[in-house]
């Protein structure tokens, strides 16, 4: 089963619109991609997680899995705690992972945790 990596690509980091170049968002995107997924992970840009108070933005999601919507990324910084959270994701069957378990980022920069959707019945 796979799972969803979702990275807003409008994100500012609380900034005015760079002059020159992409916005941190989309920064954030090309420095995932080129990182590569985890094994069961899809990267997939978004345009907004109307978050944008809150810097770059991203959000995990699967079927059957609870889904979170983490905050205050930094391209230049946290890629690897990314991808070692969103590994750490994948690997579980309803996307809760131990608290001591995430990477920090995940533990203090947790904007929202979201059910499962129910199955249509």
């Amino acid at each position: 089963m796979s799972v969803t990596l979702y990275v807003c690509t409008t994100c500012r980091m609380g900034r005015a619109d760079p002059a020159e170049g992409p916005r941190p968002g989309a920064r954030l995107l090309a420095a995932l991609q080129a990182a590569g997924a985890p094994d069961g992970v899809r990267i997939r840009p978004v345009e907004c997680l109307s978050a944008c108070d809150h810097g770059c933005n991203i959000a995990l999601a699967g079927p059957g899995r609870w889904s979170y919507v983490y905050r205050g990324l930094d391209p230049d910084r946290d890629v690897p705690d990314i991808l070692a959270g969103v590994a750490a994701y994948a690997r579980t069957p309803d996307g809760l992972v131990p608290w001591r378990e995430r990477p920090v980022i995940f533990r203090k920069q947790s904007l929202a945790r979201i059910p499962p959707m129910e199955s249509p019945e």
